[in-house]
This record gives C-alpha cells, structure tokens and sequence, in this order.
C-alpha cells in the first residue's frame, strides 16, 4: 500500500510540474532522438562521449539556425509586409464592391428600392468585417512578436538541457535503470527505441511532405507567372506547417483578392492550385506516414483522419503517434489483448 502511496504521489507532483517543464521534456525528447547519431561517432569513429555530442549537437545548431532563419526572418518580413498592404488590397476590394453596386443600380431600375438598399447594406456590412479584419490581423502578429523574448528565453533553456542531457544520457539510463526491474527496463528501452526511431521516421514523413508541397506550389506559381516564385512557394511550406495554420491560409485569401481586383485568371488559379495540393497531400499522405513510421497505410490514415477530426491539426500528429505507441506496448507486452469475441 505504501508503495501504491509513493507512485501516486511522485505522479501527481509530475502532473504539476508538467505544464513548467516543457523545455526540458522536448530536450529529453530530442536527446533521445540524436542519440543514435551520437553513438555512431562514437563506435565508428572512436569518438570520446563530449566529443560526439559536441559534433551532433553542432550539427543539430546548424539545422535549427537555417530553419529559423527562413522561418522567422522572411516569414515575419512577408507577413509585416502583407499586413501593411492588405488595407490597400481590401480598399480595392470594396472599391470593386461599390462598382459592382453602381452597375447593380443602372441595370434594377426595375427592382424594389427596398431589395437594392438591403443589398447596399449588406456590401457596407462586409466592407466592415474585412476591416476589422485587417485590424484583428495587424494585432495578432504584433501580439506573436511580443512573445518572441519569451520564446528565446525558453528556447535557450531547451538548447542548454539538450546539450547537458546528451552529455549524461548513460548516466539517467543507469540511473534509472537501479529503480526497475530488468523485465520493467527491457520493455521501457523496447518502447523509448520503437518511439525514437518513429519520432525520426515522423521528422522524414514531415520533410518529405514539405518538399513535394514545396515543388507543387513553385510549379504551379511558375505557370501563374508570379513574381518571387521560389519565396512564396517557401512561405506556403512554411506557413502549412505551422499549428492550424495551411496552404489554404495563403493561396484562398490571395486568390479571392485577385478575383476581386479583376484579375481572375490569377485569382482562379491560385484556387485551383489550393484544391491540387490538398488533394495529392491526402492521397500521398498516408502512404508517406506508413512508409517512415512503420505502420500499415490504413492504420496511417485512419490516425491522420480521426486525429484531425478529433484535435485539429495536432491531431495530425498525436494521432499516428498513438497508433505507434499502442503498437509498441503491445510487443513489448505492456498491453495484452487475450479475449475473444
């Protein structure tokens, strides 16, 4: 009963401090993942421990820069540079607007007055929610770039623990290893390994997705005759992986505000080029999930599909990583599926 006692405890103190130790569960995370790599240099090339963490978590340093560099510096400058003409954009749009209601006019001399005031209602009404809009869109970004410092600050923490944890890696095995039994440990090191090589596996899933999105995009933008190609296609990757975020976000508003400023061949295209990424995604998607996670093509679609449905677009993730969690307990014989029907 005792025993009962003190693991429910150290549970709920791990509970409570969950929440205030995110840097340092993604640094664990992530050690875990390099770690691997780490001893790689260390067998093949007879590397001391701190020299290979050092030359890994160099390399990872490296990544990480690059891909902030793109994700922070040129998303935030298309972004600023998006909200300082989008009053512009929405300006000709009602402009547009307006025309369409004189033309309206000339046309239902014939129409109810009543019908032609509630229409001209109606456009003042949308002329108000798409600025408000620009509005509420001009604050939240300048809200995200406020949290930036705060960002850093918890990200050096991640950056500082990761370096310390794959330093000692050896050492919180063994430590651990004292306050379980050897079947408890087998089973453990069985499930951290399967996760580790899905969590990779999941890091090329994500890549490779990107890199068909990417070359999709760039193509059909190409064909559209936009200019900065090669940047906006990037920007579509980048804000397609970011939380809720899409394609949609980007191609959908920029193809509905050129239909409206008269250039609908654009406008259309861009929409059609919206439809076509989403359609290979869904079909490839599945197939790219099974392919580097190690799990069958219908279980990678039913987890993406019910995750998405369930929890949005984290959903997207948790719900394959559940599927492989489940599956490693089950052989590693955590979980036991004895009845029968």
């Amino acid at each position: 009963m005792k025993k009962f006692i003190i693991i429910a405890f150290i549970l709920a103190v791990v509970l409570f401090l969950l929440p205030y130790s995110l840097p340092l569960i993604f640094a664990l995370a992530t050690a875990l993942l390099l770690e691997p790599s780490v001893q790689h240099l260390q067998i093949h090339y007879r590397l001391k421990r701190a020299h290979a963490v050092t030359a890994i978590f160099s390399l990872f340093l490296v990544i990480v820069g690059i891909s902030f560099y793109f994700l922070i510096v040129i998303l935030v400058q298309q972004m600023m540079t998006f909200s300082q003409k989008l009053p512009h954009f929405l300006s000709e749009t009602t402009k547009v607007l307006d025309d369409l209601i004189q033309m309206w006019e000339s046309y239902s001399s014939s129409i109810p007055k009543e019908i032609i005031h509630s229409l001209e209602n109606s456009v003042k009404t949308i002329q108000h929610l798409l600025l408000e809009f620009a509005t509420n869109l001009t604050q939240s970004i300048v809200h995200y770039i406020t949290l930036i410092p705060g960002f850093l600050i918890h990200f050096l923490v991640y950056l500082v623990a990761l370096f310390l944890i794959s330093l000692d890696l050896p050492k919180l095995k063994r430590g651990t290893r004292k306050y379980l039994s050897e079947r408890t440990y087998q089973r453990l090191a069985m499930v951290v390994a399967q996760l580790s090589k899905a969590g990779i596996g999941f890091i090329k899933a994500q890549f490779l997705l990107s890199l068909i999105t990417f070359f999709i995009a760039l193509v059909g933008l190409l064909l559209l005759k936009v200019d900065y190609a090669v940047v906006m296609a990037l920007i579509i990757v980048i804000v397609d992986i970011l939380p809720i975020l899409g394609t949609g976000s980007v191609l959908v508003p920029w193809g509905v505000i050129s239909i409206a400023n008269g250039h609908s061949g654009l406008g259309i295209g861009l929409i059609v080029l919206f439809v076509i990424i989403t359609v290979l995604r869904r079909i490839i998607e599945p197939k790219v999930f099974s392919t580097n996670l190690g799990i069958s093509p219908l279980a990678a679609l039913i987890s993406v599909y019910l995750g998405f449905q369930l929890l949005g677009f984290i959903g997207l993730f948790i719900g394959p990583a559940l599927v492989i969690l489940v599956e490693t307990m089950v052989k590693a014989g955590v979980i036991k599926f004895s009845f029968k029907l």
